[in-house]
This record gives C-alpha cells, sequence and structure tokens, in this order.
C-alpha cells in the first residue's frame, strides 16, 4: 500500500459513514449529518457529490428544515448476522473508541448503522443499549487519537511479510532511519507498537506507531519466525528492561493466579515446586513491596534481601495508620 492509498483512507471512510447513516436514519438534516461525521457543512456537500458520482440516489430538501435522504426504495444488498455475531461486532465496536485511532469516530457511527439497519427490531434494541450504556477501560487509553495512515501500511506489510523503512524519533528525542521487518503489531497501555527484526540493531525491537514519522514499505521479504505473538514479544521486552536491582521471589500459587495478579511487563513468571517463581528487576524497592503487599496470596522473598526490609517498613506504616484515632 503506497502513501496515496493511506492518505484516501480517511475521506473514503467518511463517504461510507455517510452513505451508512443515510440508510440507518432513513431522513437526517445536514448539521447533523455533518456532526455526525466530524466535518463542516462544506465538506459534507463534497462527500454527497461523491456519493451521487458513484450512482447514489440522494434528495436534497432544501429550506430551514431541509435534509438529505435516499430516494424512496433504494437499498444495498444487506449483510447478514446472527445474534452473537451483532453482539459480539457491537461490544467491539465500543472498544474501539478507545484504540487511539483518529478514524474510530466516523467508522463506529458507520458500522453501528449498518449493523442497526440489518438487524431485527427485538436484537436492535438490544445494540442500542450496548452502544449506550457500555464502556470499555482501556487502561492509559491515549488521549489524542493520531493518524492510520502508519498503522494501515504496517498492517499491511506484516500481513505481505514486506520490509519497511522508518523514520523513527526515540523517547529522548533523537531521530533515526532503519529498515524493519515487522512481524506483527500490538496495542498496549494506550498504545500501538509494531514489533519485529530491525536491521539497525540487529535484534529484535519494538517502536511505538506515534513516535513513526513515516512508513515506507521497501521490495525485500522476510519470513516470521513461526508463532509469532506481538503481544507477548512486547511484554517480555518492557518486563526485561534493566533495572538497578534483580528480584526473586517464590509466589504460593498457580501461575493463572499469578499472572493475572501482575501487569504483562511486572517480570517473567516459571512454574517451580511449591509455586510460582517471579524474576523481575526495580530502582526502587519500596515501590515494589507495595505491590506484593496487596497480594492475596502467600510469598517468600529470594532475593534481595533488602527487600524484606522494605516489606517491613510497609507493614510499620500499615500498622501505624490502622492504629491511628484508635
Amino acid at each position: 500500500m503506497n502513501r496515496y492509498t493511506a492518505r484516501m483512507t480517511r475521506p473514503t471512510t467518511r463517504v461510507l459513514a455517510v452513505l451508512e447513516l443515510l440508510q440507518g436514519r432513513g431522513r437526517i438534516s445536514g448539521p447533523e449529518l455533518a456532526r455526525q461525521i466530524g466535518v463542516d457543512g462544506r465538506t459534507l456537500r463534497r462527500y454527497i457529490a461523491m456519493l451521487e458520482e458513484l450512482g447514489i440516489p440522494i434528495v436534497a430538501e432544501r429550506g430551514r428544515y431541509g435534509a438529505y435522504l435516499l430516494v424512496p426504495g433504494f437499498k444495498l444488498p444487506p449483510l447478514m448476522f446472527s445474534d452473537d455475531e451483532a453482539l459480539a461486532l457491537s461490544v467491539g465496536l465500543v472498544a474501539a473508541r478507545g484504540l487511539g485511532l483518529a478514524e474510530a469516530a466516523p467508522a463506529v457511527a458507520s458500522a453501528q448503522a449498518k449493523l442497526a439497519r440489518v438487524t431485527p427490531e427485538r436484537l436492535k434494541r438490544q445494540l442500542h443499549a450496548i452502544a449506550e450504556t457500555v464502556r470499555v477501560d482501556l487502561v492509559h487509553a491515549s488521549d489524542a487519537p493520531h493518524s492510520n495512515d502508519t498503522l494501515i501500511v504496517l498492517t499491511a506489510a506484516a500481513q505481505a511479510q514486506q520490509r519497511v523503512h522508518l523514520d523513527y524519533t526515540t523517547p529522548q528525542g533523537q531521530r533515526s532511519e532503519r529498515d524493519v521487518d515487522p512481524y506483527g503489531l500490538a496495542w498496549r497501555a494506550g498504545a500501538w507498537y509494531v514489533v519485529g527484526w530491525c536491521h539497525l540493531r540487529h535484534d529484535l525491537r519494538s517502536f511505538r506507531l506515534d513516535r513513526v514519522g513515516a512508513a515506507q514499505p521497501l521490495a525485500a521479504h522476510f519470513e516470521r519466525p513461526a508463532g509469532f505473538d506481538a503481544l507477548e514479544q512486547l511484554a517480555f521486552s518492557i518486563a526485561t528492561l534493566p533495572r538497578s536491582i534483580a528480584i526473586e521471589v517464590l509466589l504460593r500459587t498457580d501461575l493463572k493466579t499469578a499472572s493475572d495478579a501482575f501487569s504483562l511487563a511486572f517480570g517473567l513468571f516459571e512454574p517451580v515446586a511449591g509455586g510460582v517463581l517471579l524474576r523481575s528487576s526495580a530502582d526502587d524497592l519500596d515501590w515494589f513491596a507495595r505491590q506484593l503487599a496487596r497480594l492475596s496470596f502467600d510469598f517468600e522473598v529470594r532475593a534481595p534481601a533488602r527487600l524484606r526490609g522494605a516489606l517491613r517498613r510497609h507493614a510499620a506504616r500499615l500498622q501505624k495508620r490502622a492504629s491511628a484515632g484508635a
């Protein structure tokens, strides 16, 4: 996919959203339609003209109470979904609002209108209830959505196993250019990442998409490692970042319970005799002690001994607060 194609994604998405809203609403005023799509009146009129050029018959009612509507009787072939499929799609659309995509709002509006148009009244009420009442808490969701263009280019390259050239700015503000084999993409903690082989560093690396200035597909191709999991590799790379103090704690529980008790980036978990061995690192042992103190199962500090002291200090603080005012 070239850059021109990527740039066309934004107006194309909005034009399709206009069509779906017209089919779903039947009759809708120009200002309301523009608000739903997130454009001004002039841009909306241009989108209407584009639909008419494609042979979509649209009636424009003039005057103070004017509106847009499709010619009566015009229908596109409907999509068919089972009840479970429609509900799953509706919940997925709710989650899509928080994924930091610039085109999420019009795309969600378009897809929700399409679902409502092809579902029976009973299911339509359920879909409307989900859209209005369900909110998905994506931890640390991005405040400012960024462009879809980089995501589209990189997902296409990963699917085609095609090398890309990245213009990338590090967290320290240093700009670099490098060739990368994009093995996969992952969303974590409010940001999109591409994970793959970096030919500049000759190692697996992850890159935040909002720090990618440009992504250009190259002619070279690669072979993705079998069974590669982008999210698993991203979590591993974050968990193994070098910190000043190495830590080992035996967790007296099973692997699933241990993994569920911590975030993906907390450390590495290994089933051993007597429980699960947590290998991690930290710069602040008092912070690490607070994370251990909230666990619902027993644990044993293997290293360092200073972590036991941090736990005792935390216990003393809690005891002091519990005794205050008694």
